[in-house]
C-alpha cells in the first residue's frame, strides 16, 4: 500500500515523500485495513521500531475533530510533540506538567501531547477542551499493568470513552501476551504482529561466545587484563543504588569461575559492535554502574574509531556548559571518548543531549539503566544487556520479559542497519535460564493494577469530587469501563470500592449525606475535594492536613516544617538514605526535634521517615542558596533527582497552600518557602 493511496492531504504525502516514505510496512498497512483512517479502534501490538508512530499520526489525521496523544513519559511527549510539529499545517501542543490547572491553554490546538497524569488532571478540574476530542492515541498502552501509572492511564481512558461515546481509539503496545484482551476492553480491532523493518537475531553470551537464537555465533576477545574500575567510587554515592534510589548489592563484575567476569564481556561485545561500523547500546541495572561502565569504555578509543573526535567533542562541551556537577563533568569526560552514561540521575538537558547525540551519530555508545528503554527513540545496531536480574528490597529477581524485550527491541536502525543484535550477558550457570525466559519466552500479560487499595481510594475519591459519582454503585458505573472491570468482574471491584469508600470517609476525605431510610450520598469533603483537584494522593492530603496543624500550633514554625510534611507523603519520591549518613541524619532530626510536626518515636517507618528529613533538609538548603553543586556532592543525589524534588515540592507546596485555605490554618513558612524555590 502506497502513502498517495491514504485519505491524507496532499502535503501530507509530500511530507512524508520528503521523508523517504512512501510504501507502508505491514503492520501499518494492517491497521489501514483494520479501519485506523476510518474511525475504528484499533490495537497495534508490534515490535519496537515497526511503525507505530505513522499509525498514530494517521489516525490524528484524519480524525473528525481534535485529537490527544497520550504518553507515560515526558522525554517521550518532548520527542512526539516534535514529530507531530514538523506535519504541515498541524498545530500541536504539550503539557507535561501544572498537576492542579485544568489545562484550558490546551483548547483549539489539532493534536495535544500529553502524559494521562496530565489528562486525569484536567479531567478533575473540569476542562473543557476534553470534550471536543475525537481521537486519543494511547502510546505504551501496555503500560496498564505498572504499579503506580497503570490505574491512572487505565480510569483516563476508561473516562474519556465514557464521556465522549463517539470516540476514536488507538492503542500502540510492544508485543505482549494479550493484546486481544486489551482489544477487546476497547472494542477495538487487533493488529498483532511479528514484522520488524530490520531483521533482529537474539544470543546469548558465556565468556566471549554468543550463541544467537538463529543458529549463527559470534565470537568475541575477552582482554583478561581489563579489570573493572571500583563501582563503589561513583559520584553522589551511585554505589548499588539503582534507577528508583533503592539500595542494591554491588552486582556485574563477579566473575565466572571459568572466564572473564560481565563487565569485562559487555565491553568486548560494544567495542566489537563499534569496530563493525555500528553503535551500540548496553544496559546495567543501576546508576553508578552504567556510568563505570562508560568510563571503563572510555579508554577502548571508540571515538577514534567509528571517526567522531570532532563531533564528541563538541556535544561534551554542549553538556559541559549545563552545570558544574561532578555528574555533569564526569559525563563530559566519558562523551569526548565517544561514549555516554544515562541515568534517572542526569538533568533533562543531560538526557536530551546524549540521546540527541547518539541518533545523530556524535557518539558510539550509550551505558543505560532500563529507563532508557521505555520508549525514547535511540536505535542502535547491538544492545547489549548485561544484568538480568535486579534488586527489589528483598532479593534479587529476574526483570520482566517484557522489559527486557524492550530493551532488545532497541536494536536495529531501519534504513541505516543491515540487521540487529541483542545479546544477553551470562555465564555457564545461568545461560539455560536466560535463553527460556528471554530468548524463546514470551512477555508477560498485562494485569490491571487498579485494585491496588492506594490507586483505587485515589480515583474514588476523584469520581466523588467530580461529581460523577454519588453512591458506590454509581462509583462501579464509572469504573465499569476499566480494563479491571473487564477482567476481574463487577464482584471483586465492588468490594475494593466499599473498602476504599470506608478509607476515604475515615480519613475525612468523604462524608456520607442521608438521603431517606437506609439511603446516603457521597459527598466529597471540602478537604477531599482540594486534595482531588491539586492532584494529590487522598493520603498526602491528610498528612498535609494534619502537619499543618500540628505545625500551626508550634513556635517558631519554619520552612524546614513544611518541607518536611510534604515530603512525608507518597507523592515526593523517596531519596536514598546511604548506611554512611544515616547517623548523621539521625543527629540532624534530633537537632531541629522542635521545628519538626514528627516526634522521633512516632513514625511507624522510622526509615523511611528519616529519609524524608532527608528530603526536606536538601530543599531547605537549596532556598537557603546552596548550589546544585554543592547538594549534589553532599547528599549522594543526582542532579536530576534535585530538579525533580524541587519540582514536586512546588506542586505539594501549592497543594498545602490551598489546604491550608480550606481548613483556615495559617502558616507562612508555605509562602516563604514556595518563594524561594
Amino acid at each position: 500500500m502506497r502513502v498517495r493511496d491514504l485519505p491524507i492531504r496532499d502535503r501530507f504525502v509530500d511530507r512524508y515523500a520528503e521523508r523517504g516514505i512512501r510504501e507502508l510496512y505491514p503492520p501499518q498497512e494492517a491497521a489501514v485495513e483494520a479501519g485506523v483512517c476510518a474511525g475504528e479502534n484499533v490495537v497495534a501490538a508490534v515490535p519496537t521500531a515497526s511503525g507505530k508512530t505513522f499509525v498514530a499520526e494517521l489516525a490524528l489525521l484524519t480524525a473528525d475533530g481534535p485529537g490527544l496523544y497520550v504518553c507515560p513519559l515526558r522525554a517521550l511527549a518532548r520527542e512526539k510533540y516534535e514529530t507531530f510539529g514538523g506535519l504541515p499545517g498541524v498545530d500541536v501542543g504539550i503539557s507535561t506538567g501544572d498537576f492542579d490547572a485544568t489545562g484550558e491553554e490546551l483548547a483549539g490546538h489539532d493534536v495535544v501531547v500529553a502524559t494521562s497524569e496530565k489528562v486525569d488532571s484536567a479531567i478533575r478540574n473540569g476542562a473543557e477542551w476534553i470534550e471536543d476530542l475525537a481521537c486519543v492515541v494511547v502510546d505504551e498502552v501496555h503500560l496498564l499493568g505498572a504499579e503506580r501509572r497503570g490505574p491512572t492511564l487505565e480510569v483516563t481512558v476508561a473516562t474519556l470513552r465514557r464521556r465522549i461515546p463517539d470516540l476514536q481509539v488507538v492503542a500502540l503496545s510492544a508485543t505482549v501476551d494479550n493484546p486481544a484482551a486489551i482489544a477487546d476492553w476497547l472494542d477495538a480491532s487487533l493488529v498483532e504482529s511479528a514484522w520488524r523493518p530490520v531483521d533482529l537475531r537474539t544470543g546469548v553470551c558465556v565468556g566471549g561466545d554468543v550463541a544467537f537464537d538463529d543458529g549463527t555465533r559470534l565470537y568475541v576477545d575477552v582482554d583478561a587484563d581489563d579489570t573493572s574500575v571500583d563501582e563503589e567510587a561513583g559520584p553522589n554515592g551511585d554505589t548499588g543504588i539503582d534507577g528508583n534510589g533503592n539500595g542494591e548489592p554491588a552486582a556485574g563484575g563477579s566473575p565466572d569461575s571459568n572466564g572473564p567476569d560481565d563487565t569485562a564481556i559487555t565491553a568486548a561485545l560494544v567495542a566489537d559492535a563499534v569496530a563493525e561500523g555500528g553503535q551500540c547500546l548496553a544496559f546495567v541495572r543501576s546508576r553508578g554502574e552504567a556510568a563505570a561502565l562508560a568510563e571503563r569504555l572510555a579508554g577502548k578509543g571508540l571515538a577514534g574509531t567509528m571517526d567522531i573526535v570532532s563531533t564528541a567533542n563538541a556535544v561534551a562541551d554542549e553538556v559541559a556548559d549545563i552545570d558544574g556537577t561532578i555528574t555533569g563533568r564526569r559525563l563530559a569526560d566519558c562523551l569526548r571518548a565517544g561514549v555516554a552514561f544515562h541515568h534517572a540521575g542526569l538533568r533533562a538537558d543531560h538526557r536530551t543531549a546524549v540521546e540527541s547525540a547518539f541518533r545523530d551519530r556524535s557518539i558510539a555508545c550509550i551505558c543505560a539503566t532500563p529507563t532508557l528503554a521505555a520508549g525514547v527513540n535511540v536505535p542502535a545496531r547491538r544492545v547489549v544487556v548485561r544484568d538480568q536480574k535486579r534488586y527489589t528490597g528483598s532479593g534479587m529477581d529476574w526483570i520482566p520479559t517484557l522489559e527486557v524485550h524492550q530493551m532488545c527491541g532497541r536494536a536495529g536502525r531501519p534504513g541505516l542497519d543491515p540487521y540487529g543484535e541483542a545479546i544477553l550477558v551470562g555465564d555457564g550457570t545461568t545461560r539455560e535460564a536466560i535463553t527460556e525466559r528471554y530468548v524463546d519466552g514470551e512477555p508477560e500479560a498485562v494485569e490491571s493494577k487498579l485494585a491496588d487499595p492506594a490507586s483505587l481510594r485515589t480515583h474514588v475519591l476523584s469520581a466523588v469530587a467530580t461529581g460523577f459519582a454519588g453512591t458506590e454503585a454509581e462509583i462501579l458505573d464509572v469504573f465499569e469501563g476499566t480494563f479491571y472491570a473487564r477482567e476481574a468482574g463487577a464482584g471483586g471491584l465492588a468490594d475494593a470500592v466499599a473498602v476504599a469508600v470506608d478509607d476515604l470517609v475515615d480519613a475525612g476525605m468523604v462524608r456520607r449525606e442521608t438521603g431517606g431510610v437506609d439511603a446516603y450520598r457521597l459527598v466529597a469533603t471540602p478537604v477531599g475535594e482540594a486534595t482531588s483537584k491539586q492532584y494529590v494522593r487522598p493520603e498526602t492530603g491528610a498528612r498535609i492536613v494534619d502537619g499543618l496543624q500540628t505545625a500551626a500550633a508550634m513556635d517558631g514554625t519554619t520552612t524546614l516544617t513544611v518541607f518536611e510534611v510534604i515530603c512525608d507523603t507518597p507523592d515526593m519520591q523517596d531519596t536514598y538514605l546511604g548506611n554512611r549518613e544515616r547517623a548523621d541524619m539521625y543527629r540532624f532530626a534530633r537537632a531541629n526535634a522542635d521545628t519538626l510536626t514528627t516526634g522521633m518515636g512516632e513514625p511507624d517507618e522510622f526509615e523511611a521517615w528519616l529519609e524524608s528529613v532527608k528530603t526536606a533538609r536538601i530543599l531547605d538548603e537549596w532556598i537557603d542558596g546552596a548550589t546544585i553543586e554543592e547538594l549534589v556532592e553532599a547528599y549522594r543525589i543526582g542532579p536530576g533527582d534535585l530538579d525533580s524534588r524541587v519540582e514536586r515540592a512546588e506542586w505539594l507546596l501549592s497543594a498545602a497552600e490551598a489546604l491550608a485555605d480550606i481548613v483556615g490554618l495559617s502558616v507562612p513558612a508555605i509562602t516563604r518557602a514556595g518563594s524561594r524555590l
